[in-house]
């Protein structure tokens, strides 16, 4: 039975020039990092990792991770003025609305802000 997300990650060439990334432009905590092999985040709670092909499970390929963000706007912002690849936008009306760019290592990532609820 799966109680969470334990750990998603993306198999990447430079851990470092992703890690920084996610650091400093999505704002992720960087819990440890080991050199060019592996860069683990504290993401809400949930880990997510950076690691260098040798690092990963033999035929690991691509994999989406969503991040649940507060500010969809400030977050595009951020990603567009460091060079990153925006892909697509979508309003899913009630349920929120999703950002979809391309990190510097080539992966696909989602953003999702939630739909602010009427009082």
């Amino acid at each position: 039975m799966i109680k969470r997300i334990q750990n998603a990650y993306y198999v990447v060439n430079n851990v470092s020039e992703t890690a920084a990334f996610y650091r400093d432009v999505l704002g992720l905590k960087l819990m440890f990092q080991d050199g060019e092999r592996w860069a683990q985040f504290d993401a809400g709670g949930g880990n997510f990792s950076l690691g260098a092909p040798e690092e990963a499970a033999p035929g690991a390929a691509g994999a989406v991770v969503v991040f649940e963000v507060t500010d969809l706007e400030q977050a595009a912002g951020r990603i567009a003025a460091a060079g990153g690849e925006i892909l697509a936008r979508r309003d899913m009306g009630a349920h929120g609305r999703t950002l979809a760019f391309r990190d510097p290592a080539g992966n696909v990532v989602q953003l999702f802000a939630r739909a602010i609820r009427a009082q």
